[in-house]
């Protein structure tokens, strides 16, 4: 499962170390980063010369590493606070933390409201069971099995958000509930995709693309030339000849999917996906895969989960309900439905059903 690239939501641009056009008297500029998220990051912008774009591109990469380290459930990090340490010491007394996991936890908090309790982060005692037997079963295939309900009810009775008490004004985090664990991994990825996005933005290039495992957020234009959108392909989940379900057309925005075939493992011939229903404790199976496109790379990313983890008319009404947010939902059968706007984002008609 390590180092996998998520290629749910994949820029349609050639991903090179080199410059792969030019806008005036700007480059294009693509390249891969390694060991982060547990995925690969692309950034894509454009600049003066490869060398700006290099020494920005280090610049990010530091960032990058910073927000890997904080929100990393399970190593530490030498002398860093980080989410492992807080699982390991918040149960009995307040620890305190950086800013930007004060930040996620609290978003994180507000999630579980507005995605209907359909993302937890205090779901650890939970999902660190199936985390177990996916590690097994990579290592064993043959013996590849199912967490036991009883184990996975008695570790349900200990996700209680209400129960993960944040002090914004002291910056620490405590668990009223000693047995309870956080995993952020519904939302972290987008949470720093959206916050490396906005610095970059600020700091580094007019016009990029950052594509953290498949939360991508663009920001400027492709071409840098204030008017061409970016084109970001939606993988289908049945690989076909044209691999892309739709192609999304943005040029300030997010687009993120969660699926069910990219994480998986198999059990007696049937394969089981990353994503965890907190409703039933097991892997969603109402769909393929959904896409969420709108501003915010943490929003997109909580939603994809949310929607993935309930039917598509539940679904269908949660985004209605939001401004500015839009959702195409793919079943098993590989139909695809769309929120009542989604097609606002699909030029190209070929992709169009």
């Amino acid at each position: 499962m390590k180092k996998i690239l998520c290629a749910a939501v994949a820029l349609l641009i050639a991903f090179t170390a080199c410059a792969c056009g030019k806008s005036g008297g700007k480059e294009r500029f693509s390249s891969e980063i390694y060991d982060f998220f547990d995925t690969v990051t692309v950034v894509t912008a454009y600049d003066e010369s490869e060398t700006e774009f290099n020494e920005k591109l280090s610049l990010f990469t530091e960032k990058l590493s910073e927000y890997d380290g904080l929100y990393d459930i399970y190593a530490p990090r030498d002398s860093l606070i980080n989410l492992y340490t807080i699982n390991e010491r918040a149960g009995k007394a307040p620890v305190k933390a950086d800013g930007r996991i004060i930040e996620l936890l609290e978003y994180g908090k507000r999630a579980y409201e507005f995605t209907l309790g359909k993302v937890n982060i205090c779901m650890g005692p939970v999902l660190s069971l199936w985390h177990e037997c996916r590690e097994e079963a990579a290592a064993q295939p043959d013996k590849a099995r199912l967490p036991d309900i009883s184990a996975l009810e008695k570790a349900a009775k200990h996700t209680d958000t209400d129960d993960l008490i944040i002090n914004e004004d002291d910056s620490t985090v405590f668990f009223a509930d000693p047995d309870m664990k956080l995993d952020a991994g519904a939302i972290a990825k987008g949470y720093a995709a959206e916050k490396l996005a906005e610095w970059a933005k600020e700091n580094l290039w007019s016009s990029a693309v950052i594509n953290i495992g498949g939360n991508v957020c663009a920001f400027g234009s492709k071409n840098d030339d204030g008017e061409t959108p970016w084109k970001i392909g939606v993988e289908s989940p049945k690989k076909s000849a044209e691999n892309y379900a739709e192609i999304v057309e943005i040029k300030e925005g997010c687009v993120v999917t969660s699926g069910d075939y990219q994480r998986f493992y198999t059990v007696n011939g049937k394969k089981y996906c990353h994503i965890i229903d907190p409703a039933t404790l097991m892997p969603a199976e109402y769909v393929s895969s959904v896409t969420v496109v709108c501003e915010n790379s943490a929003l997109a990313d909580a939603l994809s989960t949310a929607l993935f983890n309930m039917d598509i008319d539940r679904g269908k009404a949660l985004v209605d309900g939001m401004n500015g947010v839009e959702a195409l939902w793919i079943d098993k059968e590989g139909e695809k439905y769309y929120s009542s706007g989604f097609k606002e984002y699909i030029k190209n008609k070929r992709y169009r059903q």
